[in-house]
């Protein structure tokens, strides 16, 4: 199967690979003294925003139930 460019499909697998990157480099500076605590309370909103879309993509993308 082919994914379009711009699909939600490909903007799903987009998102999901930077959430795992914020969650690499989350971790990583967690590991730093002293920790950047305005760089990491970014970090997770961003995360956290990212999160949000994927729920929001993955309920578009799921069919509708019969009634």
């Amino acid at each position: 199967m082919s994914l379009n460019l711009n699909s939600p499909q490909r903007r799903l697998i987009a998102l999901r690979m930077e959430h795992s990157d914020l969650d690499a480099l989350i971790d990583q500076a967690a590991d730093k003294t002293p920790v950047d605590e305005l760089m990491m309370r970014r970090l997770k909103k961003r995360r956290l925003a990212l999160r949000d879309e994927i729920a929001r993509i993955e309920q578009s993308l799921l069919p509708d139930e019969p009634a």
